[in-house]
Formats: structure tokens, sequence, C-alpha cells
């Protein structure tokens, strides 16, 4: 229901006040799902679903940042978008490498890729690595930028680089198998080193992960918005870390 603007600017000041006693989450994840039906009911190309939902990703991160949310993973683009029409995906690289130009320009945000960036155009995979070098020693909100990314991908990526190492480090595979443990594996995430997600939002009404932090929201809360992605406002995302704040965590007790 749409409220009228005072109402609404009110209704949003208080939500966000109840906040102050709540827990708040240290890393969100965020599925940005929604933009091609957007665009689908604007009766506009599809291209600007893609172009409005990048630039809600830049109002998003600056609510994550006055709340105070240290880490944000957006997934932006799966392993499966990637066998969309050619045309599609030339646009939507675009729009990306262009979000990634304004996310550089940012002086308190740090950035990283999550993905296989072999899969990526060159160019799209340089800037990514470009951004992170850029960002490295940045101080405020940490994005993970989940670019040809899948969750299972991930987990095989991640066992294959531990064998690797393994092996040469002329460590018995056998012994290595024996003593393999959930650290072991979590430790050559594309995530590594960062906090699990404590919360996962997904956009446009689908209750599913789509294979986004398979690995690491084995213990995550999950919060479901009927908004498409370039429509989901302030007043959704306090909603949502209002929801979180009261769920009591169980951690598979």
């Amino acid at each position: 229901m749409r409220l009228p603007g005072a109402v609404y600017r009110l209704y949003e000041r208080r939500l966000e006040r109840s906040l102050l006693s709540q827990r708040m989450p240290r890393h969100i994840g965020v599925v940005v799902d929604g933009n091609r039906r957007w665009a689908k009911l604007a009766g506009a190309p599809t291209r600007e679903g893609h172009q409005a939902g990048a630039d809600k990703i830049l109002e998003f991160l600056g609510w994550c940042d006055e709340l105070g949310v240290k880490v944000i993973t957006l997934y932006m683009l799966s392993t499966d978008n990637m066998n969309r029409s050619g045309e599609e995906l030339e646009q939507l690289m675009g729009i990306i490498a262009n979000t990634l130009d304004r996310l550089g320009e940012g002086k308190n945000m740090r950035v990283r890729p999550v993905g296989a960036l072999e899969t990526l155009p060159a160019y799209l995979a340089q800037k990514l690595e470009l951004l992170a070098a850029q960002t490295a020693e940045a101080g405020g909100v940490h994005v993970n930028v989940a670019v040809g990314y899948g969750g299972r991908q991930e987990i095989v990526d991640a066992v294959k680089e531990l064998l690797t190492d393994a092996a040469r480090a002329g460590r018995d595979l056998h012994g290595v198998a024996e003593s393999l443990c959930i650290e072991d594996i979590s430790r050559y995430l594309y995530t590594r080193g960062l906090p699990d997600p404590d919360l996962v939002i997904r956009t446009s009404g689908e209750q599913r992960l789509s294979g986004f932090l398979m690995w690491q929201s084995a213990y995550s809360e999950f919060y479901f918005c009927e908004a498409l992605w370039p429509d989901f406002r302030r007043l959704d995302f306090l909603r949502a870390l209002r929801d979180y704040g009261s769920r009591q965590r169980r951690f598979g007790a």
C-alpha cells in the first residue's frame, strides 16, 4: 500500500528509530531481481529495467552506509544469466561496467569481485580487478559484486584450489581428504575472510536462492519482498531489518 508523502516519511522515521534497539546484520546478501519484469510492466525496453536496477544499487548502498551495515553482497549476474541473448548481455555488461565506475567514485567503499571472472568479457573482468585494487584500503562499506557468479561453481572452485595448494605443498591427497573440514573449504570461497551473511534479501516475490551464497547462507535469515528491485524503497529495507531484528537466530539448534 502506498502512503501519502508526509505520512510515508513519518512512518519511515518512526521505523528507523525502532531499529536502534535491535541488532543489525553485519553482512547482507541481496538478490537484485525483477529488472526485466519492471521494464515490461513499464512498457520500456529491457535495457531501461537493467539501468533502473543499477541506479537502485547506488541508492541502496547509501542506505546501508547510513544504517551501519558493514558488508553487502550484490547478486548482479549469475552464470545462468550468461545464456541470455547476445544483445541483452552486451547491454547488461555495459550497464554493470558503468555501475562499477560509479562505485569507484565513492571515497569510502571497498569493492571486491565475487564470481568466475574468466567467464566475463575481458574489459569487464579487468575493470573489476582494477576497482578491487584501487579500493582495497577503503575503510567504509565492503561491497562484494557477484558477477558471473554461481554457488555450485564457487564450491567447485574452492575445492579445486584447496587440492591444488595441497598438491603443490607435497601433501598426500588421501590425507587431505581424511582431515578435510568445513573451515578448510570456507578458506577458499570467493568471500574468504568475510563473515557469512546474516540476512539474505530477495526482491520480486520469488522465494528461492538461485544458487546465491549456497555455502555461506547455511544459517542466514531470509527475507522475500514482493517489490521488483527498481521499486525497492528505503521503507522496504527498513522493514526487512525490523523483521531480521525480531527473529531468534538458532544456528542449527
